[in-house]
């Protein structure tokens, strides 16, 4: 489990995998050759990271060719960590088990607005999203703009108080819907409260497993 600070360098996930095969390369952990892995990735991300974005607690499988304690591979990847990022937990897994990326099934996030709102207004526009049928939404594919249901994507959005207001948004990951954006949440908000929300910043807080929504 890793963290990616906001002054990490604003890198593509194909960057940001091979920053983290060098420094995990680096450490002398005995990661597995690509030539054996036959189609899975020695070094796989639970789920791709928009570029930019905060995160406090994203999964990372690392397959080795040997059993390390974790406090061994603890110390060894913390000296050789890529810039920004933190490691917060190592943990051993089942090698037989399935690829981490078709585990992750949602994200907490954390958005920060920024200027005057009115959070009771705000709370109702949420509280409206959870109860609506469907949340008619457009995002960019290529380069076209696309039509689709931001609803089943939506699993909680909660509005805590604070100068400014906080918006917290549990979304989900569907292999054939796609995924819930968090600044399509607040799009969303703003649409039904009729004026603009400008976000200060988004943390992606956790990535959730299947067994994490049982």
């Amino acid at each position: 489990m890793v963290a990616r600070d906001a002054d990490a360098p604003a890198e593509t996930q194909r960057e940001v995998t091979a920053a983290w095969t060098a420094a995990i390369e680096s450490a002398g952990l005995p990661l597995v050759g690509a030539e054996a892995q036959r189609g899975r990735s020695r070094i796989a991300f639970g789920a791709p990271l928009p570029v930019g974005m905060v995160a406090e607690r994203e999964l990372i499988d690392v397959v080795l060719t040997a059993l390390w304690p974790a406090w061994r591979v603890r110390e060894s990847v913390a000296a050789q960590l890529p810039g920004g990022w933190r490691l917060i937990d190592v943990f051993d897994v089942w090698l037989g088990g399935p690829p981490l990326a078709g585990r992750v099934v949602a994200a907490d996030y954390r958005i920060e607005l920024e200027g005057a709102v009115d959070v009771e207004a705000l709370r109702r526009v949420a509280n409206e999203l959870l109860a609506a049928g469907n949340v008619p939404r457009e995002r960019e594919k290529g380069e076209r703009r696309v039509r689709y249901d931001l609803r089943p994507l939506l699993i909680d959005v909660r509005v805590e108080d604070g100068e400014p207001p906080i918006v917290r948004a549990r979304t989900r990951f569907h292999p054939e819907l796609g995924t819930g954006r968090p600044e399509e949440v607040v799009g969303a908000l703003a649409d039904r409260l009729e004026s603009p929300l400008v976000m200060r910043s988004i943390v992606r807080e956790r990535l959730l497993l299947d067994e994490d929504l049982t």
